[in-house]
């Protein structure tokens, strides 16, 4: 009988174990989670109920190329996340995500790996945590961990199975369900939970842009299965899954388990290997779902995963895209991908985003201009560009190149701006590049001006920065696109609480710079400061002391990458004759007693010597005489003559004195000089095939847009072909011509038509020639062609209001791929930003093959 006791004791024991167990795993899943998906689909806050509205950034450093570059730099992974997580504390940022790359944590079958990545991805984590910062984890890439290198090899179900089988493969799901599990269990060795238990991990999203195939009712049950094991693992906080990757399995995402449904959006493309110009505030007007009639779509939060204004490093888009996002109804918004500090000089991490305090001030303090938007901003119709410039509290304007909020309390541009802010006694957060009504500020960095109490103030300067390459184009660690300089800068200050008359006193660690106003007016350099009225104390505000989340003390900011003399011009594409040109350059690294000079070659004669003048700490001028501007090529460079007498020369860097009879570099600038009354040519397929941005819609394979030879050796063409014409087909390409307008303004107003030279290869097609304004307003003529490269000549009083082609394209492709402006003005030439040049179909197109050739577009008078 004994024996029998002691097994029922054993068994009793073991039921209440499991018992136990059983309801500790009761009690986490009846937790009360930070958020929650309501009724109509709304992600709220559990305290209060309040609609959740968080704005913020994907950033990769503790995996793949991120880790690798940080490393390579024989960096502190840790002090990188301090400088990181700080700066983006500093854009307002309170949302974090990113897809981990599982390839690197796991094995073959799903387990764990509790290695450098994970540490480093827990570590941020914590950091982010004492920011404030909420974050929404997706445990499942996918990817490789190469890019922009190759893959390493790595012992993942990732890498066993790939992108394209871990949706249906029964070992890798197998995988991922023991994956999740052990991942949400984790426990943070810097917080000491698990992600389950950490309120501040808000959400989750299943995993990263899924490549789905088969029957829809499997990709159901793929994702009720990965939904099922974060239950099961405890996980009792919404859930999400990508519904805009793969269109045509919308409705099988939408009937699955889960509380909502991610997004992503690139209104400019992908990749473009070079900086996208011109007005893309109508790519952002808008974001249009198509999902809306799946029933069970309609009851779901959304979230935007992944955005970014690619390739673009205007300031004027994060605001646009805001407002966008909160009119269609999305909750959660975090951009891909913020730059590590580390590598932002050389924009290695992603070469197609761009975005970086110390590195991209003004799309910095736009980015923090977007968060408000997110957050404040009503939700509501605001009209069609470029009538929702202006939005609340918030503008966005091309033109001035920069946006702006402007409130009782807060005031922030990201470029200089004439607005004066509505209530100057009540501000107590301002933030800019630039000038504006009370900063006045030479230098190119961001500052920051926080109030303390009345008469004492914070002041943050970040160093100046220079924009020396494309950012956009291939990169390297080895070359540097923009430019860190940390030098003394002219700042005037205007608030009534501090008068005319304070001090400066910096705080930061190893900064000892102090200095008094003078009329609002003194010399900065970079830094974190106290300013103080005159005669106030301020002993209370030790660098210690917390504002927000941070201490008063905190600064981080790059050092120069390089000390080498640096040249940044950019020449004009062709002037008119017979006008006084003005030659601009940025120097950086120049020497205090070292001679700056401009040398234009001429046609007869030897070389004009005119001395170039310093007009700010890097800007230098001089201006060609009329006389020496006549038509034809104007070739020029620029020479450095040290203190020392060395001599440089530039483009190029080529060290010698050009005036040695064996100097031989001849790399010079060049600018074409317009005869009297020449045209002014817009596009040339030959001259503009690298920069024009072709698009193709409606149409498989058999057709496209190439550059081909023409009838003149050494000639391209722009070749658009159909092999079967169909309604609503339409191919073309779209440059901006704003810069090429530049150098011969004086002259448009005697411009009269525009010519295109084009002739039909097959069928009969017309030709539409459009031109954007700067306000995006389109106007467009339509041409026959005929057999023959001929010129077509289109009175300007021809071309009538018209919509415009969105390209590069926006991604997700469901999104509008045509925009018309809200009103339009009448057509000005002068305004001109954007050329079109499309062939399409309408709805009587005979079917059939079409083709067209298009040679050169001009004006001319």
């Amino acid at each position: 009988m004994d024996h029998i006791k002691n097994r029922i004791a054993i068994t009793l024991f073991t039921c209440l174990g499991l018992l136990l167990l059983v309801n500790t795993g009761n009690a986490q899943t009846k937790t009360k989670p930070l958020t929650y998906v309501d009724k109509e689909g709304r992600l709220r806050w559990t305290k209060g109920n309040d609609e959740v509205y968080l704005f913020g950034v994907n950033y990769a450093v503790p995996f793949a190329y991120g880790y690798r570059s940080v490393k390579a730099l024989n960096l502190e992974i840790e002090k990188e996340i301090d400088a990181d997580v700080y700066h983006l504390s500093r854009m307002g940022v309170d949302a974090f995500r990113v897809h981990i790359w599982d390839t690197e944590i796991t094995d073959t079958v799903g387990n764990l790996l509790k290695n450098d990545h994970l540490k480093m991805f827990d570590y941020l984590v914590y950091k982010l945590k004492q920011r404030n910062i909420k974050l929404i984890i997706t445990p499942i890439a996918f990817w490789g961990n190469g890019y922009p290198e190759k893959d390493e090899k790595t012992p993942s179900f990732s890498t066993k199975y790939g992108k394209g089988r871990a949706t249906s493969t029964e070992g890798a799901i197998l995988a991922q369900e023991v994956y999740l599990k052990q991942l949400l269990q984790h426990q943070n060795p810097y917080t000491k939970l698990n992600y389950i238990d950490d309120p501040d991990v808000i959400a989750a999203e299943l995993n990263n842009e899924p490549s789905h195939s088969g029957p829809k009712a499997g990709v159901t049950a793929y994702i009720n299965r990965l939904e099922k094991a974060a239950r099961d693992a405890g996980w009792n906080k919404p859930l999400f899954y990508n519904i805009s990757q793969s269109p045509f399995y919308a409705d099988a995402v939408a009937k699955s388990n889960v509380n909502g449904f991610s997004f992503q959006w690139y209104p400019t493309g992908l990749v473009e290997g070079h900086e996208q110009l011109g007005n893309f505030l109508p790519n952002i007007d808008q974001y249009k779902i198509p999902f809306d009639t799946i029933p069970e779509f309609i009851h779901k939060a959304k979230m935007v995963y992944e955005f970014d204004v690619a390739d673009v490093l205007q300031s004027c888009m994060y605001p646009a895209v805001a407002r966008s996002f909160k009119q269609a109804g999305f909750q959660w918004v975090t951009q891909f991908a913020y730059d590590p500090m580390a590598t932002a000089y050389a924009n290695t991490e992603y070469q197609t985003h761009f975005l970086n305090l110390a590195y991209t001030p003004a799309k910095a303090i736009s980015f923090l201009i977007a968060n408000r938007v997110f957050h404040q901003l009503p939700k509501g119709n605001y009209g069609t560009y470029p009538a929702d410039s202006v939005f609340g509290a918030y503008r966005v304007s091309y033109k001035q190149a920069m946006s702006e909020m402007n409130s009782a309390k807060e005031f922030y541009y990201s470029g200089n701006t004439a607005t004066i802010p509505v209530n100057v006694p009540a501000l107590e957060h301002l933030a800019g590049v630039g000038n504006s009504f009370i900063v006045k500020y030479q230098g190119y960095g961001a500052y920051f001006l926080d109030k303390l109490e009345n008469g004492i103030w914070r002041l943050e300067v970040m160093p100046d920065v220079i924009t020396v390459r494309d950012p956009f184009e291939k990169p390297s660690p080895s070359r540097e696109a923009v430019h860190i300089q940390w030098e003394n800068q002219p700042m005037k200050i205007s608030l009534v609480d501090i008068g005319d008359a304070f001090d400066i006193k910096a705080i930061n660690a190893g900064n000892s710079f102090q200095t008094k106003a003078n009329d609002g007016a003194f010399t900065i350099k970079p830094g974190t400061y106290l300013i103080v009225k005159k005669d106030k104390k301020a002993d209370k505000w030790t660098g210690d002391k917390m504002m927000g989340t941070g201490r008063l003390d905190e600064f981080v900011a790059p050092k120069s990458f390089s000390k080498e003399l640096l040249v940044v011009h950019h020449p004009l594409s062709e002037v008119s004759a017979g006008k006084a040109l003005t030659i601009n350059a940025k120097i950086v690294n120049i020497g205090a007693n070292d001679k700056v000079t401009l040398q234009v070659n001429r046609a007869f004669g030897g070389p004009l010597a005119l001395p170039m003048t310093k007009t700010t700490p890097y800007d230098y001028q001089a201006v060609i005489p009329e006389a020496n501007i006549t038509p034809g090529v104007l070739s020029y460079h620029i020479i450095i003559q040290t203190s020392s007498n060395e001599y440089y020369s530039f483009p190029g860097n080529h060290k010698g004195d050009p005036a040695n009879w064996d100097y031989l570099n001849n790399d010079n600038w060049q600018t074409f000089v317009a005869t009297a009354k020449g045209k002014l040519v817009l596009f040339d397929a030959t001259a503009d095939k690298g920069n024009a941005n072709t698009y193709s819609q409606g149409f498989g394979r058999g057709g496209g847009v190439k550059f081909a030879a023409g009838d003149e050796t050494g000639k391209l063409v722009m070749d658009l072909a159909m092999a079967r014409a169909q309604k609503n087909q339409s191919m073309g390409m779209q440059l901006y011509i704003g810069d090429k307008l530049k150098g011969r303004l004086s002259e448009m107003g005697n411009f009269t038509k525009v010519v295109v030279r084009a002739r039909r290869v097959s069928g009969s097609a017309q030709l539409r020639v459009a031109i954007t304004n700067k306000d995006a307003q389109t106007y467009a003529a339509y041409i026959d062609a005929s057999a023959d490269m001929k010129d077509i000549v289109i009175p300007l009083s021809a071309f009538k209001p018209d919509s415009s082609v969105l390209v590069p394209r926006p991604y997700p492709g469901f999104l509008p791929a045509w925009f018309r402006a809200a009103s339009f003005n009448q057509f000005n030439i002068l305004q001109a930003d954007k050329l079109e040049l499309t062939m399409g179909t309408g709805a009587n197109q005979p079917a059939g093959p079409i083709e067209m050739e298009v040679e050169k577009a001009w004006i001319e008078q």
